[in-house]
């Protein structure tokens, strides 16, 4: 055996014998979770939230540390790609104020929502997907889909996040300036919620930069990573991902790599205490 792997037979004994030491044995269990969390994220995840996981796992190592193992390991996560924008603004319906003013830092849920609309590829067409997010913990509380892009599908996500969260008046309801959002009936459902509209100022996309990043980020997660066949099975997708990938289960920077569902649960426990 030693002739074929070309190693002498002391140098076996030795290893043999060899003990490791506590810095390896800690190397070898940092790359175990690494690979574990980095699955579990479902591939998704960078250095930083595996990081944030190790962390509160007890593991205290630095970001840098982990992003050279995950690159020794042959671990990588997703990459983003682009994607344009789908409502119209160009129609000569009242629009309001951009009351939010790029106001994104919340200190309560159900204060302040924004809402925009993306679109997916599938074999039988285009599906559309209407998104509602609280700007307090980035979660998505209201989503809707349909095969065309009409006023019905926002005001399905728009019911869907208010029968769930039932908000108290004066919340504050941000969109862009698109022909679904302006149109009467829209406007007479956030009259009835009591909520105040607000509207990003014209071809000003970062005026509603919190929900187009999630709608980026599902398209890097999720529908570059699928093949989508049928408007079906690109529903069962989305719902998965927005329910449970996306509220429960991935860690947002912005929430101190946090969960949606556990930034909201730490804050009502704050709260309640």
């Amino acid at each position: 055996m030693c002739k074929i792997l070309e190693v002498s037979t002391s140098g076996y004994y030795k290893w043999l014998k060899h003990t490791p030491s506590k810095s390896e044995l800690l190397r070898k269990k940092i790359k175990r979770r690494i690979r574990h969390y980095f699955f579990y994220f479902k591939q998704r995840a960078g250095s930083r939230p595996i990081t944030a996981a190790l962390n509160e796992d007890g593991i205290k190592v630095s970001s840098r540390t982990v992003e050279r193992y995950m690159k020794a390991m042959g671990l990588k996560s997703i990459t983003s790609k682009k994607y344009k924008a789908t409502t119209n603004s160009k129609h000569t319906m009242p629009v309001h104020d951009n009351v939010l003013d790029r106001q994104f830092k919340v200190l309560a849920p159900n204060k302040v929502w924004v809402t925009d609309i993306t679109y997916i590829a599938t074999s039988e067409g285009w599906l559309y997907l209407a998104s509602v997010m609280d700007l307090f913990s980035r979660q998505i509380v209201g989503w809707s889909m349909g095969s065309r892009m009409t006023r019905e599908l926002v005001l399905d996500a728009l019911d869907h996040a208010y029968k769930r969260r039932k908000p108290e008046p004066g919340l504050i309801h941000h969109s862009d300036r698109g022909s679904q959002y302006a149109s009467e009936d829209y406007q007479e459902r956030l009259l009835q919620y009591k909520m105040i509209g607000s509207m990003s100022r014209k071809g000003n996309c970062y005026d509603n930069a919190c929900i187009e990043s999630f709608h980026s980020t599902l398209k890097k997660e999720l529908v570059y990573q699928t093949k989508v066949r049928t408007r079906k099975q690109a529903i069962i997708e989305l719902n998965n991902y927005i329910e449970f990938d996306y509220n429960r289960l991935r860690l947002h920077s912005t929430l101190g790599y946090k969960t949606t569902h556990r930034f909201e649960q730490m804050y009502f426990a704050k709260k309640s205490a």
